[in-house]
């Protein structure tokens, strides 16, 4: 679905490229979270993939179709973005209508825009706040609404910028949960890019990509890339929270599952041991 060969950027006025030599693919259907520590180049990238920068050197393809000025407005209908600060996409004076406005750009029309919205709310639990004003609502509740506006124009690939960077941990987890349901809904209709420093939100993609100063450091399966967390605080990066509970374990004498776990695997695996105690 993504094909990135040798991807290099530089803003205006720096010395030093953002992005220098990028290269790795995204299978179609696959959710992969890139991650790095601020200022690592992941943003910089989420703006290429959609066009709101300019390629400097190497090249961009998704689904085929090269990033250029030539299929930008193609490349636009296959991509979605949610952004950190929801705030910056709203253009509505309604939830609705907010939603709508990408469709209206595609001068869709109109029973079918209402369709759509509808479907797009109710696929993020929206729909009741169809009338209200964004600025009215949670934190939560309006990346949900950012998230409905990526949705409803139907893209093959959305892209999640550090979406869940300003949500609370229970707003950080609804989210999460949503995306997981959204990707097992639309299975291989949809590949989703998660641009996070979040390592635990990281851990429920399929594949990690770790960027350190614009460079491709490592590449895996959240079980090889977070075993190593010597690594990843050399990075600049946080451990996810079931490996530093094995950690705290470890120096207090448990033996701890060797392989990577997931928060909900430490539950399961903590149970059990006190099972048999």
């Amino acid at each position: 679905m993504i094909d990135i060969q040798n991807l290099t950027y530089t803003y205006p006025n720096r010395a030093e490229p953002a992005l220098n030599q990028l290269t790795f693919k995204i299978e179609k259907g696959e959710w992969v979270a890139v991650i790095g520590h601020n200022g690592s180049g992941k943003s910089t990238l989420a703006k290429l993939l959609t066009g709101l920068l300019t390629t400097e050197t190497g090249q961009i393809k998704i689904n085929d179709l090269i990033i250029n000025e030539e299929n930008i407005f193609e490349i636009r209908n296959l991509v979605g973005m949610v952004f950190q600060n929801p705030d910056n996409q709203f253009v509505g004076a309604t939830v609705e209508d907010d939603v709508a406005f990408g469709l209206e750009n595609r001068q869709i029309e109109r029973p079918e825009m209402k369709t759509r919205v509808k479907e797009a709310l109710g696929r993020v639990g929206m729909l009741e706040f169809a009338k209200r004003e964004p600025a009215h609502l949670s934190g939560g509740q309006k990346q949900r609404v950012a998230l409905a506006s990526a949705l409803v124009i139907e893209p093959q690939v959305l892209i999640l910028d550090e979406a869940t960077a300003m949500l609370d941990p229970k707003g950080r987890r609804e989210m999460i949960d949503l995306v997981r349901a959204l990707k097992i809904e639309l299975g291989a209709e949809l590949t989703v890019i998660s641009i996070t420093h979040d390592i635990d939100e990281a851990a429920h993609a399929d594949r990690v990509i770790v960027i350190n100063d614009g460079q491709l450091i490592e590449k895996g399966q959240p079980a090889q890339v977070f075993n190593n967390a010597a690594k990843l605080i050399e990075l600049g990066l946080n451990v996810p929270f079931a490996e530093q509970l094995k950690a705290k374990l470890a120096q207090r004498g448990v033996k701890v599952p060797q392989t990577y776990e997931t928060t909900d695997g430490m539950v399961n695996w903590l149970w059990q041991s006190i099972s048999k105690q």
